[in-house]
């Protein structure tokens, strides 16, 4: 799509925000101050888009999304519905970035290219404040990646992940409770949230849902 943006009834865009030619954004959505979206994002509704933060060319943002403030999402990034997106977390979309051509006579350009490695954000999962995501890689539905992490490979479902590079240390419930370590448990018929009491199983670190007691 291209044009003016498109703002769904009840968006809210703070005055300094800066939303480029066919940009979308959803009914109730709130824009901060000082946040730039580039040309033909599209954001769901019932989001909030946090001060300073940048959002590139295409990214596809679902609904009920939380972005705080100076958060750096660049091209080829998809978020789900019901994502959080901590402070001061970046993206990135190339393993092997230059600035210049080989020769350095000219800049590389900054659009997307064949060099363009996608990363999807999948639905509920949180992702710590001061993290870098790699690229080319999957945050599993309702993962859970700790503040200051260094993912450089994917994240499977309801998986907490921390470190430099990022591991899976455990899992978590979709409320965010911790269901396991790795260390105590791999293997369970059937895991009670402490916190929820949703249920669910667990085999060689593959965590499932499962249908609550009657």
């Amino acid at each position: 799509m291209s044009g003016v943006p498109r703002l769904a009834k009840g968006a809210f865009v703070h005055p300094t925000a800066l939303i480029e030619d066919g940009v979308e954004i959803g009914e109730g959505t709130a824009v901060w101050d000082s946040v730039h979206i580039r040309r033909n994002a599209r954001i769901g509704a019932d989001s909030i888009i946090g001060e300073k933060s940048y959002i590139a060319y295409d990214v596809r943002i679902g609904s009920r999304v939380k972005i705080n403030a100076m958060v750096y999402i660049c091209a080829a990034v998809t978020v789900e519905d019901g994502v959080m997106i901590s402070a001061g977390t970046t993206f990135t979309n190339d393993r092997l970035p230059r600035a210049a051509t080989p020769d350095l006579g000219r800049l590389r350009a900054s659009a997307p290219d064949e060099h363009t490695r996608p990363t999807l954000v999948r639905e509920g999962a949180t992702i710590g404040a001061g993290s870098t995501i790699g690229c080319d890689l999957t945050i599993g539905r309702f993962a859970m990646i700790g503040m200051g992490a260094l993912v450089t490979k994917s994240v499977a479902d309801f998986h907490l992940a921390f470190g430099h590079p990022a591991a899976s240390v455990g899992c978590v419930c979709r409320c965010g409770e911790i269901l396991a370590r790795w260390n105590e448990r791999e293997s369970a018929t059937r895991v009670l949230c402490p916190a929820c009491r949703l249920p669910y199983a667990i085999e060689h670190r593959e965590v499932s849902e499962l249908a609550p007691a009657p």
